[in-house]
């Protein structure tokens, strides 16, 4: 095994309980005959409904790769956490393109989507699913429930301590909704299974009850780097309100950019550091880098085989002149769909004869004038299947497909950059010169030349060098107000060639119309 965690998560792959979907269209979840009473019987079956919470951030389903999937409706290949998140978060943007007609996938990058979208429908399933799951733990594991069992002593302590960190991966999941789905469906663990139809919580409101949650869970999660790699603890916590704190005037109106400051330090001093070599960020071997991993979805090409996760970011990116064993450690081939456009890679320049390391590009056509083409757009080489080495990744099928890339949810850079954003946009308790120096940490590490000033465009711009195809983008040109409007353009945005302003109200995603009809109690987004 890769790690001992997944000793843990593997046992919990299987289904817990008869779970109820976040309204009462319940073919979206798969069902089962394995009662709570059973599964909650004992620690060690807390101890697999806990790993369930986890894995299903990795796998999508419990058979994998394919049958029995999670969530009905959609291809489970397809219906990972991370790669429909990804796809939301990454393809409407100047950081990705994908060649792929696959329907509804288009839409993306066109920002033409609709209610009926299949990928965005599957992602917000996937992150109710994740809701319920955690929803279920937390309410089989209070005090309450404990003792009816008969568990107590130490099993009951460490009960507890999953309990908190199934509560972070909760509100983890609802700050995901907030920030694409605005006004959501809304249940917790004090509502029975299938009792009622969720309420719809407006996004401020949510905004506020995962900042409480959060602020709980800073006092009784495990301290700052003290848990085991790829689980919850203080540093996730703020890092996660940090990060909140940052987009707080977007989803409520008022900025807290004194907070966002407070707790990207809270993060920055906690004892993380950068790794030395930035290209080893995103290798086979990246559990290694636990100085700046803060939070993890952990992958394994035997333990966690899907078509999604860190697998689709290795594979989809090969393409024309890339090697798909040799570069990326996927003997089974590229997929040849996902690039780059001309708008990131114009973020790289060349100085002196060299260039920024970060910048992982394989050079094709820079120009692209038929997004279907693979051999259009630069591609990108940041996640690989190989360890630092080299070689390839040791745990791998016999096919070749899966890969063994651990993707950070948080890592210490980002925050480096919330510290230096929320500075420079007049947040209390930080300092300029401290902002610089983070930032020309990052540029250090990349062999950037330092700079000697910095304003909130430039960190526009280091956001995009640093934290490219991590799943930032969109909520970055949100921010600055560049998503929607045509105060910034890239190719083939709003599905023109040169690119186009489109609605305003694309800024958030619509609720799966679906979801609308089984619930009299959700409106609707504007404009869908």
């Amino acid at each position: 095994m890769k790690r001992s965690f997944f000793n843990i998560m593997m046992a919990g792959a299987v289904a817990v309980s008869t779970l109820a979907s976040c309204t009462k269209d319940l073919d979206r979840l798969p069902q089962n005959e394995i009662t709570a009473e059973q599964v909650y019987s004992t620690p060690a079956g807390y101890k697999q409904a806990f790993a369930k919470v986890y894995g299903a951030f990795a796998l999508t389903g419990n058979q994998g790769p394919a049958g029995n999937g999670d969530i009905q409706g959609i291809d489970e290949g397809f219906s990972d956490f991370l790669r429909l998140y990804w796809n939301a978060q990454e393809l409407p943007t100047d950081e990705a393109v994908i060649g792929w007609g696959d329907a509804g996938l288009p839409d993306f990058h066109n920002m033409s989507w609709g209610s009926n979208n299949p990928f965005l429908q599957g992602l917000y399933y996937r992150c109710y699913y994740q809701i319920t799951l955690a929803n279920d733990f937390i309410r089989q594991s209070s005090d309450a429930s404990l003792s009816s069992r008969g568990i107590s002593g130490n099993d009951a302590e460490e009960i507890r301590k999953y309990r908190n960190e199934a509560r972070f991966l909760r509100a983890y999941q609802y700050s995901v909704l907030m920030d694409l789905f605005g006004n959501v469906p809304f249940i917790t663990d004090a509502d029975a299974l299938g009792s009622v139809l969720p309420r719809q919580i407006q996004r401020g409101e949510l905004f506020t009850w995962i900042e409480t949650e959060l602020k709980e869970l800073e006092t009784v999660l495990a301290d700052a780097r003290a848990n085991e790699y790829g689980r919850a603890d203080k540093g996730a916590a703020w890092a996660l309100l940090a990060r909140n704190y940052l987009n707080a005037q977007v989803y409520t109106g008022t900025a807290r950019y004194n907070e966002a400051v407070t707790y990207s330090k809270k993060v920055i001093d906690a004892g993380y550091s950068l790794i030395p070599n930035y290209q080893h960020l995103m290798l086979a071997d990246n559990h290694l880098n636990r100085d700046e991993f803060i939070l993890t979805i952990n992958y394994d090409g035997l333990s966690t085989q899907g078509y999604g996760g860190t697998t689709y970011l290795v594979h989809a990116a090969v393409v024309d002149g890339m090697d798909a064993t040799r570069d990326f450690g996927i003997p089974s081939g590229g997929w040849f769909g996902l690039r780059t456009t001309k708008s990131l890679v114009q973020l790289f320049p060349v100085v002196d004869g060299t260039g920024d390391k970060r910048a992982q590009f394989q050079r094709n056509k820079l120009e692209i004038d038929d997004v279907s083409k693979s051999s259009e757009g630069y591609g990108i080489r940041k996640f690989r299947n190989v360890n630092r080495d080299g070689s390839i990744a040791k745990n791998i099928d016999a096919r070749g497909d899966f890969v063994s890339v651990d993707f950070p949810i948080f890592r210490l850079a980002e925050q480096y950059l919330i510290y230096a954003e929320a500075v420079l946009r007049g947040g209390t308790g930080g300092s300029q010169t401290l902002a610089l120096q983070y930032i020309n940490d990052l540029r250090d590490r990349a062999d950037a030349s330092a700079v000697t000033s910095i304003n909130t465009d430039f960190i526009l711009d280091e956001r995009a060098r640093e934290l490219y195809w991590e799943g930032f983008r969109r909520t970055d040109l949100i921010r600055y107000n560049r998503f929607t409007t045509g105060t910034y353009l890239w190719p083939w945005k709003g599905g023109v060639r040169d690119g186009r302003a489109v609605e305003a109200f694309r800024s958030v995603y619509p609720i799966p119309a679906s979801d609308v009809t089984a619930n009299p109690n959700l409106e609707q987004n504007t404009g869908y």
